[in-house]
């Protein structure tokens, strides 16, 4: 298949081109994210393969069904960006990459756990200036300390796991709660709330959809336990910023570590240094001494980018084979 790559950088084309050996299609590039204004790019496609950040709204839809596409084979997990529903209308399936790998995220949650409570960001940056003091550096121990975990699904079993490695007690909340999962792994499921109020580090692993958007608001971080760290490596949506700031303008939070965030398209994955940020939200976020945000990294790992084009291709090559697709996302 003649499949068009939006939204590449360099570790994206090399570990394609390694998984194409064994695939065999015909991958164009281009840099660009896939939106209204970049779908002309691409002439002579079978499909085409976006990123986490691309909109693929009713319209891109209509025109990528007019130059005869027949397949969106999404590079990530998420696909809230694509319009499912315009895609059945047009005979356009869409693939996606489910879980190429879980422990790449849960690993980077922890990173982030880590240096937020340790304040290795702070101590980082002083004793590059020579400065050895440790007055602003205390933290805690994660050791007996409980971690709440919002959505059990592959994510979210591998950062349960590593939290039970440090010794801390984990609850977590999901809409499809499974009690031998709990039984196996040694946390409790509980209500969203309680596990608010109570625990002292909340790591979010849920997809984003209209019920979830916003799940954390005013509401939920004025019930948050004082002095407790919140983590969010999955979607930025999740958290309402605003309301975020607030909360670190208040101190009802020891820190923030965030490795995406709601606004993100056009910001994260991008060398802004040249030319600012203009972002004021994002801006403001990043003058907290507590908050520490990565630009959307938690899959970049040589493991992770393999799976993530094995399993890309693999999906175009299924299609292509008229074979059953597991990862086909219906709306």
């Amino acid at each position: 298949m003649r499949i068009a790559v939006f939204d590449t950088k360099p570790y994206d084309r090399q570990a394609l081109e390694a998984a194409n050996e064994k695939a065999g299609h015909d991958l164009v590039y281009f840099e660009p994210r896939l939106n209204r204004e970049t779908l002309d790019l691409a002439h002579d496609i079978d499909a085409v393969c976006p990123f986490v950040n691309d909109r693929l709204d009713a319209a891109v839809i209509e025109a990528l069904a007019a130059k005869g596409v027949k397949l969106i084979t999404l590079r990530c997990a998420g696909y809230n960006g694509v319009d499912l529903a315009a895609c059945d209308r047009h005979g356009i399936v869409v693939t996606r990459v489910p879980a190429y790998s879980p422990h790449a995220v849960a690993e980077h949650a922890f990173a982030l756990i880590m240096t937020v409570v340790r304040r290795i960001h702070k101590a980082y940056v002083r004793v590059r200036e020579m400065d050895f003091s440790l007055d602003g550096l205390v933290g805690f121990n994660l050791f007996g300390k409980t971690m709440g975990v919002v959505g059990t699904g592959r994510i979210g079993q591998a950062a349960i796991r590593i939290a039970r490695g440090f010794g801390m007690k984990v609850l977590a909340f999901d809409v499809y709660p499974d009690p031998a999962l709990a039984s196996e792994l040694g946390f409790d499921y509980v209500p969203m709330d309680e596990l608010l109020a109570r625990c002292d580090v909340v790591s979010l692993h849920l997809p984003l959809t209209a019920t979830t958007r916003h799940l954390i608001n005013e509401r939920t971080l004025s019930i948050v336990k004082p002095g407790a760290v919140l983590i969010n490596t999955s979607r930025g949506a999740l958290i309402d910023t605003q309301a975020l700031i607030n909360a670190l303008k208040d101190g009802r939070l020891a820190g923030v570590g965030l490795d995406v965030y709601e606004m993100e398209e056009g910001v994260f994955f991008e060398n802004l240094s040249e030319n600012g940020l203009q972002d004021d939200q994002l801006a403001r976020l990043l003058t907290f001494p507590n908050a520490l945000v990565t630009s959307h990294q938690g899959f970049l790992t040589r493991e992770a980018l393999a799976n993530i084009a094995e399993t890309t291709l693999g999906n175009a090559s299924l299609f292509e084979r008229g074979e059953p697709l597991p990862n086909r996302i219906h709306a």
